[in-house]
């Protein structure tokens, strides 16, 4: 990883704390992005996302901790500089663009009037937005997706090296949104500025990041690709913030858990200590064999147990059904690719994936 000073640290956070009220808001948060890296606070609203982004920009004071900028200490012990001294941008979720002023205006706003190329700078903006003509339009003209777009070209425009984004997509339509985000991630990797983007939607995390921070309580829990905080979680409650799970409890005897789907591997669980296993539905599967049809279960599918269809929905790319299950009335619920809606009081046999299972100390 990147060290303090080094080419590649764009954005370096040290050991940030905030408290309000003598209740920690933001605790030992330490962060490093590179140009051209996007990461994300991910997490539930109040978990010191918001928080820690107006640390970064300059607006709201640190209890503790450093922030460096290209090597440069923007605030420590001694340093304290300005929001405009900082080299950052800023773009929240409501645009927070001037109505009196055109798209144009608005782009060119943070600009120094010397600066030389200023209206080719405003005109090659908001081209690469896809708003090349709407230069004298204003604010209240356009759509939302194109405000968005109008406040990104603002926020871009005086080249910041590090760009804060708060909760930027969460006013636009959802046929809108997924477009606008990949368009704006194209720009952000084409400008190099070091990204830090503040959400609480995990698909948007996963989308958009090279890097995921996932926070809980003013902590950072887990950090890394988003392939692997999705595929080997810290805990059950950061599995669950990805998706949906199901959760099987048990107890470990002799590194085993005994449960009606058969005997699930818990190393490193002492004897008698409870634990969950957690599947996501994707990967809890219907045996389709003991209902007369479909291939025979594999190895690693282990033993089937049977529970009773409560609720059956087709959500498109997928069906969810959901289940009692007849060892102990609890509700679990499986993904089915395509279209599969049984009916409800239908009794399958459903099996679990032992290779894509998670084990925690309950």
């Amino acid at each position: 990883m990147p060290t303090p000073g080094s080419d590649a640290a764009r954005l370096v956070v040290q050991s940030l704390s905030r408290s309000y009220g003598g209740q920690k808001v933001v605790s030992d948060l330490s962060l490093v992005i590179e140009a051209g890296q996007v990461t994300c606070l991910l997490g539930p609203s109040g978990c010191g996302k918001s928080t820690t982004l107006r640390m970064i920009a300059g607006v709201e004071k640190p209890d503790a901790g450093r922030i460096l900028i290209d090597g440069v200490e923007v605030f420590g012990p001694t340093t304290a500089l300005p929001p405009e001294a900082r080299g950052v941008g800023l773009m929240f979720q409501d645009f927070a663009l001037f109505p009196h002023l055109t798209v144009a205006g608005n782009v060119a706003f943070g600009l120094r009037r010397d600066v030389p190329q200023r209206a080719a700078r405003v005109d090659g903006l908001l081209e690469k937005v896809n708003l090349t003509g709407f230069g004298n339009k204003h604010p209240h003209q356009l759509s939302g997706g194109e405000q968005q777009r109008v406040a990104l070209a603002r926020a871009l425009a005086p080249r910041p090296r590090v760009m804060l984004m708060d909760e930027p997509f969460s006013g636009l339509d959802n046929r809108l949104r997924d477009g606008i985000r990949d368009a704006t991630l194209d720009l952000l990797k084409e400008e190099g500025a070091a990204v830090l983007l503040v959400t609480h939607e995990p698909n948007e995390a996963m989308r958009m990041a090279d890097e995921i921070a996932l926070m809980r309580a003013g902590l950072i829990v887990q950090k890394g690709a988003p392939y692997n905080l999705y595929n080997a979680p810290i805990d059950r409650a950061a599995a669950a913030f990805f998706s949906d799970v199901n959760v099987i409890c048990g107890s470990s005897r002799g590194a085993l858990t005994q449960t009606p789907f058969g005997a699930f591997l818990t190393p490193g669980h002492a004897d008698g200590t409870d634990v969950h296993i957690v599947i996501r539905p994707q990967h809890l599967k219907i045996d389709f064999d003991r209902a007369g049809r479909g291939p025979n279960p594999t190895p690693q599918d282990g033993t089937a147990a049977r529970g009773t269809v409560t609720r059956a929905r087709f959500l498109g790319h997928e069906s969810l059904v959901e289940f009692k299950m007849d060892f102990d009335n609890s509700p679990l619920t499986a993904a089915v690719p395509g279209v599969f809606l049984p009916k409800v009081g239908t009794a399958l046999w459903l099996m679990i994936r032992r290779d894509r299972c998670f084990v925690f100390a309950g």
